[in-house]
């Protein structure tokens, strides 16, 4: 799979140096949750393909187990022409994605390692195993660690679920840094959140407005402040916080002041701001939907995450993208500030690339094996069939129902050594079991494919 991955990386590559229109780059400032079937589905590899999106996040949903994510991701890298964000929430503890339930198994929260064992060992140790599952599986984003300084103890969105380290700012910026420092060992970029400081709220921001005004104290900065200090620039995640003592009007995730003049210029922050999930209720019910984008946006936001790919049932990103293109035409949203995010999301993707070398030999990082597999297995109405050819020669793919009929020739012709993605529709057919065949000049390859309807 990492073989399969840093070719993509290379191919792609060279879109970095190549010309790139507005709209492209506004679409590398956006990443979508995605389902695993459906119009869902279909939208991703729409977005990826034709708008340049930049980013995609899994949820607990995406994953059923080590193999079928990887797959899933290797179909997704494969569409892009310039390589994406996969990212995952894996703190430890009730937040992460992979556990028990999708055959890894539990880990203990951040509380437990920062607070009740406080071990240096500890921490690595099960960080470590979870870069090796993220690695593994192909994800290059991992939205942690939480830095949030545990103030109250019962925050209903941190402390209640153990998601601080501790009530000491230092103590969170120990575990943190050896967290971040497992995950860069794996060449996964790692995101502090939530600015300026959850750990102090009486609310929780995915249900509504949260006001930290009255409970938080610059201390909860002393994390990020000293991370940054020794040299951190992955990425750090806004929340959606109000504080009147930094921001009148906005929340933290919308605040020029919170993240312009207090996290780049007086933190010294220099990689890229990702926002809190945009659709969560702090923002949903208090501002519309394009005064968040905008906002969010001329604030200093980088990257907008999004949980979904639709928005009322219409696609998200070229609504965005659209949006965004509009409000740059009207000098509403100066052109400087996507081309200062784009810059600082092309330098960390080309940073977490797989490549050691630009002149070594093609023959060892191309396939060794012949494969064929698609995603998603089962598919309704249609699925991606990945093919691994070790040599380059006349190949055909086609799909054939249970009596032997071929009812699909997907490709029929001189391809390079390499992996090639081909798009296969079951729009029409019946629900039931068929057949990819790959025919090579070594042999002949099968994979059964099953439509559900």
């Amino acid at each position: 799979m990492k073989n399969f991955l840093i070719l993509i990386l290379l191919f792609t590559s060279l879109h970095f140096s190549q010309v790139v229109t507005l709209r492209e780059k506004i679409g590398q400032m956006i990443m979508t949750g995605f389902s695993n079937e459906g119009d869902s589905y279909e939208r991703v590899l729409t977005d990826i393909e034709d708008y340049n999106l930049g980013g995609v996040i899994f949820f607990r949903s995406n994953i059923d187990d080590g193999n079928q994510v990887q797959l899933l991701i290797e179909t997704l890298q494969s569409s892009a022409a310039t390589p994406l964000f996969t990212a995952v929430d894996q703190e430890g503890g009730l937040v992460a994605r992979f556990t028990s339930s999708n055959g890894y198994q539990k880990t203990p929260s951040a509380y437990k390692l920062g607070t009740e064992i406080n071990s240096e060992d500890t921490t690595r140790y099960y960080a470590a195993m979870m870069a090796g599952w993220l690695y593994d599986a192909g994800f290059n984003v991992n939205f942690a660690p939480v830095v949030d300084v545990n103030v109250n103890p019962e925050s209903p969105a941190i402390g209640h679920y153990g998601r601080s380290f501790s009530d000491d700012p230092v103590v969170v910026y120990n575990h943190s840094s050896w967290f971040i420092d497992e995950f860069h060992q794996k060449n996964i970029s790692t995101a502090l959140k939530h600015f300026p400081g959850h750990g102090s709220a009486e609310d929780d921001s995915h249900l509504g407005f949260t006001d930290i005004t009255s409970t938080w104290s610059a201390v909860e900065l002393n994390p990020y402040e000293l991370l940054i200090d020794d040299g951190y620039k992955d990425l750090v995640m806004s929340g959606h916080l109000f504080n009147e003592n930094i921001d009148t009007l906005y929340p933290a995730s919308l605040s020029t002041f919170a993240l312009d003049s207090l996290l780049r210029n007086e933190l010294g922050f220099e990689g890229i701001i990702v926002s809190d999930e945009m659709f969560m209720q702090a923002i949903s019910a208090n501002f519309g939907f394009e005064e968040a984008v905008v906002q969010a946006v001329i604030a200093g936001t980088d990257i907008l995450l999004y949980s979904t790919n639709f928005y009322e049932e219409q696609p998200l990103v070229p609504y965005i993208i659209d949006l965004i293109e509009t409000k740059v035409n009207e000098n509403v949203i100066p052109v400087s500030r996507i081309e200062e995010a784009y810059d600082r999301i092309t330098a960390l993707k080309q940073e977490r690339q797989i490549i050691t070398s630009t002149d070594d030999s093609f023959a060892s990082i191309l396939p060794e094996n012949y494969e064929i597999g698609n995603y998603p297995n089962p598919f309704n109405p249609s699925t991606t069939i990945k093919v691994n050819l070790v040599k380059s020669g006349n190949i055909t793919l086609s799909v054939y129902n249970i009596t032997g009929e071929k009812i699909a020739e997907l490709a029929d012709g001189y391809f390079n050594q390499g992996s090639f993605s081909f798009k296969f529709s079951g729009a029409g057919f019946a629900s039931g079991v068929y057949l990819a065949v790959l025919e090579t000049n070594a042999g002949v390859f099968t994979h059964k494919l099953m439509l559900m309807k």
